[in-house]
């Protein structure tokens, strides 16, 4: 009876071991029996400098609190190893998934790594984490239609296509220059990639001139899509291709804070009744109000509301230990593997889309839009 009772007890002993050992560990995306206040997910944002990033930071912390998860949100001031330190603390903090919008799509490799080591499932929020297999989700807008529709919102700003794709009754030739995100950032090659394929037709058909000659993603990107970058570039444009008189009619621009600079140094170069044809990206309220007021042509709206709620569903995947919907497993290779993906549509604003697509679904208000600034 006694070795009986020796054996049983030692079963248990074994079973609880077993158990011991089975857990997740730092990390480690939950299991069914821990509770939504058990969890922390680790939100790592590039910068607050745009108006973009504080809403995207937001509205991923206010879905997952409201969710009863902890939040573990930072900034890193578009500083590549303050980034890195900040994914680093999350990591050893025991975060159980992360979400990470990348100042640099290649930096952030050795954090990747300690996150696969501590298995926690890594989501790529908006920009593409390059050159690592430990990507395991990613969600954002289809970025190559975002160039498409940059360019075809160009191209009805010059009168050249209509809105619904017809043809329009202009038919130039009209001075243009292009602009470009920046190159560390994988959405600005597809963007410009997506621009160029629907301008090259009018460009090789003579519709449209670069007057400055500058093409190639390399010659017109925008470091850190830095709003006093472009304003300088645009300034050294004007300078150097266009001193002979003539006049730039429109401008590819693919972020609303290149815009504005692009837009200053136009206005001190004395353009201002008869402004080229401007574009944007993100909706921020700033380029909004200019385009209301008709200095900005257009802007292409991703609502970041629902690509927090995106990724906020492919995060709760990971801590119930599914797998997220993806909608596209071809497109985004991060040059090590296909990265899983999630892509939302977007919409172009010119400004009589202001008040349906803007005001109507509840992103801005009137008097936010007047004002060019948003309440809280």
């Amino acid at each position: 009876m006694s070795r009986k009772i020796l054996a049983a007890l030692g079963s248990v002993v074994l079973a609880l071991s077993m158990a011991a050992c089975s857990g997740d560990g730092a990390g480690g995306g939950g299991n069914d029996s821990d509770k939504p206040g058990d969890l922390t997910i680790g939100v790592s944002m590039p910068t607050q400098t745009s108006e973009r990033w504080i809403a995207d930071g937001n509205s991923v912390k206010e879905k997952l609190e409201a969710k009863g998860y902890k939040v573990d949100l930072q900034y890193a001031g578009d500083d590549i190893p303050t980034q890195s330190q900040q994914v680093d603390q999350m990591i050893t903090r025991g975060a159980d998934v992360l979400i990470i919008a990348a100042i640099d799509g290649t930096a952030l490799s050795g954090q990747l790594q300690a996150a696969a080591d501590a298995k926690i499932p890594v989501i790529a929020y908006d920009r593409l984490i390059r050159d690592s297999p430990n990507v395991d989700f990613y969600v954002s807008f289809d970025n190559f239609k975002v160039g498409v529709a940059q360019a075809t919102a160009l191209l009805v700003g010059l009168g050249l296509q209509t809105k619904d794709g017809g043809k329009g009754e202009a038919t130039g030739p009209f001075n243009i220059e292009l602009f470009a995100g920046s190159l560390d950032d994988n959405n600005a090659h597809f963007f410009f990639n997506g621009a160029m394929e629907t301008l090259k037709p009018f460009i090789d058909a003579g519709t449209l001139k670069v007057k400055s000659g500058q093409t190639k993603i390399d010659q017109v990107a925008i470091l850190r899509w830095q709003q006093e970058g472009a304003q300088k570039r645009m300034e050294d444009l004007l300078t150097s291709s266009y001193n002979d008189g003539s006049k730039v009619a429109g401008v590819l621009s693919p972020y609303d804070g290149l815009s504005r600079g692009i837009i200053t140094a136009l206005q001190n170069a004395g353009y201002s009744g008869d402004m080229p044809v401007v574009t944007g990206q993100d909706a921020e309220i700033a380029s909004v109000k200019l385009i209301n007021d008709g200095v900005q042509s257009s802007t292409i709206f991703k609502d970041t509301r629902l690509l927090a709620e995106q990724a906020v569903v492919a995060g709760e995947s990971f801590l119930q230990d599914k797998t997220p919907q993806a909608n596209d497993t071809e497109t985004y290779n991060n040059g090590v593997k296909v990265v899983p993906s999630y892509l939302l549509p977007v919409q172009t604003v010119f400004k009589d889309d202001i008040k349906p697509v803007l005001i109507d679904s509840g992103y801005f208000t009137a008097e936010e839009v007047a004002a060019g600034q948003a309440k809280g």
